[in-house]
């Protein structure tokens, strides 16, 4: 309704006075600060009669501040209040994006990519691919997938699938990174990555911090952090460490992290009639701990690290619209394309190992038989 304003003082007030006179502010629909040295005011509608009322109680800050507001003669009333509007457009543009950016820190560390997106061939979406991901990715055009939803390998010392991946930390992240830099060329404008990392404490190697590092300096934007709550309680009653000492003690940790970020903007645009999440879900999902117990068929489907189907229910539906591409770049056994499927999301599923790109394959037929059967 207002047009967004900041006034700037210089903080010449004592100690006393400012923390009071900024509680009056609040009260008034004006937010205040402190920056290098300068009182920062903020403010589109004032509650100009509380504040005159405020004069009372002889604080100078809040004296000096109703006598500047006074001063701006463009303004109208709304219920009682101030509305201030109609002040010079270039001072008000260069104040708001100076503003913008003191509010949003991460304006200071993105990039600007390119807003134009690009089709993908029909012929690889709705598909599981065997195949290298990074020599797979080369070959896609930039801007062309709405969401990476993927859970990077653990396997250091751990010779699980058909690859001897025992590797230094510096091999590994190496062509990790290499693989997550073409994710973010692929990635549409506005569109996001969601990456499952569980820390590997036994090693003490932060890579949740590691892998957000990596992003940040490619220029994307970090949306947030969702904390997976697996209730795995029983992994307190093993591995202390020095028992009942500060020698060296052990933390253990129920749960994983999913870091999610975005490319260019944290806005994604998609059709009305293609969202699929209700009031229920969004409500529950947006607060960022998720309680999900474990996957349990693990053995079944012969991977040792899966992630259950309904984190990547969640995931998917709180993070894209129906029909966007979803990619999983480290698919294994097909989690993520398989619950992609089944939110009518197109996929692209990729893994080096062929046992499991069969059991991806195996598990959308069984997807695409129960959607059919449901549709009859």
């Amino acid at each position: 309704m207002g047009e967004f304003r900041t006034l700037t003082l210089p903080n010449n007030y004592s100690t006393e006075e400012i923390p009071a006179a900024f509680r009056i502010f609040g009260n008034a629909g004006i937010e205040a600060g402190v920056d290098n040295g300068s009182i920062m005011l903020n403010f589109d509608i004032v509650d100009m009669k509380y504040l005159e009322t405020q004069k009372e109680v002889a604080n100078k800050l809040v004296t000096t501040v109703v006598d500047e507001l006074l001063k701006i003669r463009s303004f109208s009333t709304f219920n009682g209040k101030t509305v201030f509007k109609s002040f010079n457009k270039d001072k008000k543009v260069s104040d708001k994006d100076t503003n913008k950016k003191k509010r949003l820190g991460y304006e200071s560390f993105k990039k600007d990519f390119s807003t134009e997106n690009n089709p993908l061939p029909a012929k690889i979406i709705n598909k599981i691919h065997c195949s290298d991901s990074l020599l797979f990715l080369h070959g896609l055009p930039d801007n062309c997938i709405d969401l990476v939803f993927t859970s990077p390998p653990y396997n250091f010392g751990i010779n699980y699938g058909s690859v001897d991946d025992v590797n230094t930390w510096e091999n590994y992240f190496n062509k990790l990174f290499a693989i997550f830099g073409e994710c973010v060329r692929v990635l549409k404008s506005g569109g996001r990555i969601l990456v499952n990392i569980q820390p590997l404490f036994s090693d003490y190697i932060p890579s949740h911090h590691i892998i957000s590092n990596f992003f940040i300096k490619q220029g994307l934007i970090w949306k947030g952090e969702i904390i997976w709550e697996k209730n795995n309680y029983n992994c307190k009653y093993c591995t202390w460490g020095s028992w009942k000492s500060p020698s060296s003690p052990y933390l253990k940790y129920s749960w994983e992290f999913i870091e999610i970020f975005c490319k260019n903007t944290l806005k994604k645009n998609g059709d009305k009639e293609n969202i699929d999440i209700n009031g229920d879900e969004f409500k529950k999902w947006v607060y960022g701990k998720w309680s999900i117990a474990p996957e349990r068929r693990m053995k079944e489907y012969g991977h040792d690290a899966m992630f259950p189907e309904e984190l990547a229910r969640r995931a998917i539906k709180l993070f894209s619209f129906k029909s966007d591409v979803v990619l999983d770049p480290f698919n294994g056994v097909g989690t993520t394309t398989k619950v992609a499927r089944e939110l009518s999301r197109r996929y692209i599923g990729i893994d080096i190992d062929q046992k499991y790109c069969e059991t991806a394959k195996k598990r959308l037929k069984e997807a695409n038989s129960l959607l059919e059967a449901g549709e009859e």
